[in-house]
């Protein structure tokens, strides 16, 4: 009795197995056909991230409907269904397609019995009730649509089905990048192409980083078809930074080394400076019997090469090579002396040149100027204030101990005083009158 029931459930395997390979590819339904039993057939719906085909109680899911593999290892298809009506056999059947051909029969089961196609029993595996596929190892000819058909019969037959696309790949293996010319470009004359190598990968697609961020199509970036070439022309100080390329696929992805392209470029930005002395502007102003040491820098690359010039009555000659140049005061002739620093480059050939002029004074009046200069309104505030106290404090001790001119006691003062008048021999006699 129970061997007959299994031979009619083979049975049942093979006539599915019959209709499941008149499916039409270009539409992708599955034709529905009689089998003399009356079946329901529901309405499917999918929802959710996860594909879900739910057909009157009978619900198929897998977690994504295309999956990635890589080459030479096995890949699992997780396939999960469920029911809610009592059911007496559980058909699981699995077909592979790929485009514009007929679905290819894998391997069935019926309750807990498999039956797989004889080629293929090797390298697909499944456990029912467990519907998920095992393909152990995966081919590029493995890359396809694999379909799964869940059958359910009870008082009825419920069927559903799903769809899962599977790539296969090859892991991507580090880039190298490689810069033509090797030997570097000037600014705004040459030009630059980066080139990006992998040797094992499929379907790559590539992007290049400048300083960890993605370099845009500009006026001076552009790409080839493949995105695997970066070009630069004309190239500036500005295209200077890391350039790295990274290289993605489905499987992996991997980043090159960075590299710094050379870009040569300047001078830029020459100036003078000085360890003492007062600037303004384009004047230093020294101190009588010091001895000044000035620097001359530029931005470039590669480095400038500096000449000192002096001038003197219309005259100039270059007194030194070099970016530093030392003056000693008491040996200037002259009180005022012109100067001019060049900045070279010699990859680049451009030069820049910056004048500027040294004065000479003497030692007393420029330090009382700087000290002057260098003292805060706080502290001149401070200074008053305290040559105020002192001069008063001053003052009033010189009035307390100062010695007194004059009578010690005014009372010695008072008393009866006389006017006495001595009359002209010539004017009239005059009487006096007595004291009392």
């Amino acid at each position: 009795m129970h061997l007959e029931k299994n031979r009619k459930l083979l049975h049942e395997l093979l006539k599915s197995m019959c209709r499941l390979s008149r499916w039409s590819v270009a539409s992708g339904k599955q034709w529905q056909a009689a089998s003399g039993s009356k079946r329901q057939v529901a309405a499917c719906t999918r929802n959710g991230e996860r594909s879900a085909v739910d057909c009157s109680g009978l619900k198929v899911m897998v977690p994504s409907q295309t999956v990635h593999g890589i080459r030479g290892q096995a890949l699992y298809l997780p396939v999960h269904y469920g029911f809610h009506t009592p059911a007496s056999d559980i058909q699981i059947i699995w077909l592979f397609e790929r485009p514009h051909t007929m679905p290819k029969y894998l391997l069935g089961s019926v309750n807990e019995s498999v039956v797989p196609d004889l080629e293929y029993q090797h390298k697909f595996t499944m456990m029912p009730p467990n519907a998920s596929l095992l393909i152990n190892p995966l081919q590029f000819t493995d890359e396809g649509n694999y379909i799964v058909k869940v059958n359910i019969q009870g008082n009825g037959t419920l069927s559903s089905s799903q769809k899962i696309q599977v790539t296969v790949d090859d892991p991507v293996t580090k880039p190298v990048v490689w810069t033509y010319p090797s030997s570097g470009a000037v600014e705004y004359v040459g030009n630059m192409t980066l080139a990006c190598q992998v040797e094992g990968g499929t379907r790559l697609v590539y992007q290049w980083l400048k300083n960890g961020k993605p370099v845009c199509t500009s006026s001076t970036y552009s790409f080839s078809p493949q995105n695997n070439t970066l070009h630069i022309s004309p190239v500036t100080k500005e295209d200077i930074g890391n350039y790295s390329c990274l290289v993605k696929n489905p499987v992996s992805e991997m980043e090159s080394n960075i590299i710094m392209p050379t870009i040569y470029y300047g001078p830029y930005g020459l100036q003078v400076n000085s360890d003492k002395g007062l600037k303004v502007g384009e004047v230093f102003t020294v101190d009588l019997g010091e001895a000044i040491l000035f620097d001359c820098s530029a931005d470039s690359y590669p480095p400038n090469t500096y000449s000192w010039i002096r001038r003197t009555d219309n005259t100039t000659y270059v007194i030194k090579h070099g970016p530093h140049l030392e003056v000693a005061s008491e040996k200037v002739a002259q009180k005022t002396t012109d100067y001019v620093c060049c900045a070279y480059n010699n990859i680049t050939g451009r030069r820049d040149e910056t004048h500027f002029t040294v004065i000479i004074t003497s030692t007393g009046l420029e330090k009382l100027a700087q000290k002057g200069k260098s003292l805060s309104p706080l502290a001149s505030i401070t200074g008053i204030s305290l040559f105020l106290i002192i001069s008063m404090c001053l003052l009033f001790l010189w009035k307390k101990y100062q010695p007194y001119k004059g009578h010690e006691d005014a009372l010695d003062d008072f008393g009866i005083y006389e006017f006495v008048a001595f009359p002209d021999a010539s004017a009239v006699p005059r009487v006096g009158f007595p004291s009392a």
